[in-house]
């Protein structure tokens, strides 16, 4: 079997280990020149943890974990008015057990995959054709067996096949944007937000080797659309001006930040994952946005069953219909907004900033601690099939 695989960050890289173990032929194209260092904290949660077992990654990837002992709220004196331990919810909370920034993660992938995987960095899709024909950006033409989309929220392989991304994306109402700090060394190994009236809120998160992520996100109207990073860092810069706490230092930091990253917060929805040839893995075929927050366990639970179907129908189309089916009540569950969605992660006025710092305050006692537990038993809303033996050597 001959696959070409679109996207180089989790999902891609995932699903071609599972492939490259059944035999086949697998090519990954990526139009970055290299793999993408860095990036904002990922988790993996619930059945994900047992694929990475699965998978052989995970001591790799234990070895790269974030150190995060919680996540906490805090007010414009960096006073503490909630607090969310790791271990609460069985690891399975706002801060999960399994924490890696996504560049390591998708290192880790890579390294994996590396020896059995033609990797072409540098290139994409430029046209294809149900039936598997390619086209790429290079020049060069081939024809594959099953071609996947695993390229993300605006994934080309979906427009190509698929249709435009406004058929697919869906704005939340806001904007999100990460870039790297120096860590402030008071942080105590906890992730730590700010939020200021008009939808604004601020996280900082503590990295590895001295190194903190920044995130400033604002709700807002799909009014962005895919800004130069100077109009990114001029809007952040006004969208935050006059905000207290450490805002100010990290609004200096900003301009200088070579990793910054600004998108507009939505989701995908797509309802039939493959047509012809082509398959949606991932953000691809269905994002809940970093809101829901199973974007990674989702890419790797479906690299999983994706790669496992392919192993074993002799004609892709029964492949995927196999995925969609056993994944299907999964990632609706796992594209569910937790209660409130952005406008509780971002509240307007400074009354709904201290109520939702009172609830969260109240997250760890019943029976808000039942109701939420109920919340993240979403992350093993799938019981996943073994494959054959190949798969998991």
């Amino acid at each position: 079997m001959r696959v070409l695989i679109s996207g180089a960050g989790i999902a891609g890289p995932a699903l071609a280990l599972w492939l490259q173990r059944a035999g086949a032929d697998v090519t990954v194209v990526e139009k970055a020149k290299s793999p993408r260092p860095g990036g904002h904290a990922v988790d993996v949660r619930g059945v994900a943890k047992g694929v990475i077992e699965k998978m052989g990654v995970r001591e790799a990837i234990r070895a790269e974990q974030i150190d995060d002992r919680g996540f906490a709220l805090v007010d414009a004196r960096n006073r503490r008015m909630a607090e969310l331990p790791a271990d609460m919810f069985g690891g399975e909370g706002i801060v999960a057990e399994i924490e890696i920034a996504r560049g390591n993660l998708a290192r880790v992938l890579y390294d994996a995959t590396a020896a059995g995987v033609t990797y072409r960095f540098g290139d994409k899709v430029a046209a294809l054709t149900e039936r598997g024909d390619v086209t790429f950006a290079s020049g060069g033409t081939a024809k594959f067996d099953v071609v996947v989309g695993a390229d993300g929220v605006r994934s080309g392989v979906r427009a190509l096949a698929f249709g435009p991304h406004t058929e697919f994306v869906r704005p939340l109402g806001g904007y999100s944007s990460y870039f790297t700090v120096e860590d402030p060394g008071d942080l105590g190994n906890w992730s730590t937000m700010f939020n200021a009236p008009g939808g604004r809120a601020v996280v900082v998160r503590p990295e590895a080797g001295g190194t903190a992520k920044a995130s400033l996100s604002f709700r807002s109207p799909a009014i962005y659309d895919r800004i130069s990073r100077d109009e990114q860092v001029r809007v952040l810069t006004e969208r935050f001006a006059g905000v207290g706490w450490r805002v100010p230092s990290l609004l200096a930091a900003l301009p200088a930040a070579d990793d910054l990253y600004f998108d507009e917060v939505a989701q995908v929805h797509v309802g039939k994952w493959a047509r012809g040839r082509v398959v949606l893995l991932g953000d691809a075929g269905y994002c809940g946005s970093p809101l829901a927050g199973m974007g990674t366990s989702m890419s790797l639970v479906g690299a999983y069953v994706l790669g496992g179907e392919l192993a074993a129908a002799k004609d892709p189309a029964d492949a995927f219909a196999a995925y969609q089916e056993q994944m299907a009540d999964y990632v609706a569950q796992g594209t569910q907004l937790p209660p409130g969605g952005i406008a509780m992660s971002a509240p307007n006025s400074r009354w709904m900033i201290r109520a939702r710092a009172m609830s969260m305050s109240m997250m760890g006692h019943w029976p808000m601690k039942q109701m939420l537990a109920k919340q993240f038993l979403k992350a093993d809303a799938i019981t996943l099939k073994e494959y054959a033996p190949a798969l998991t050597n």
